[in-house]
């Protein structure tokens, strides 16, 4: 059974840094591409960034230039490194995983991160 367990949200001010991790475990043939979606408060799921199996990476706008998606191919893990905090970031950020050769997707239980004064 694949897990992914995210690590690393908090409070923090605007302005300031968070490193997401997202860990995944469990048997897996290969991975198509991992990413991050997040969900604010009332709003729906959305895109944030992902990484393809080739190192490809595509951000939303909104974080484009402040995000950097990065992963550890060795480890099955994927990182978020989140610079330059705003209010607006504040949401559930969800780890998603799709495998290979069915890509299906795989989700994780999701971290809070909270960006206030």
């Amino acid at each position: 059974q694949v897990q992914l367990v995210e690590s690393g949200g908090g409070l923090v001010q605007p302005g300031e840094s968070l490193r997401l991790s997202c860990a995944v475990s469990g048997s897996i043939f290969s991975i198509y591409a991992m990413g991050w979606y997040r969900q604010p408060p009332g709003a729906q799921r959305e895109l944030v960034a992902t990484i393809a199996s080739g190192g490809t990476t595509n951000y939303a706008d909104s974080v484009k230039g402040r995000f950097t998606i990065s992963r550890e191919n060795a480890k099955n893990t994927v990182f978020l490194q989140m610079n330059s905090l705003k209010p607006e970031d504040t949401a559930v950020y969800y780890c998603l995983l799709v495998d290979w050769p069915t890509y299906r997707d795989y989700w994780g239980q999701g971290t809070q991160v909270t960006v206030a004064s």
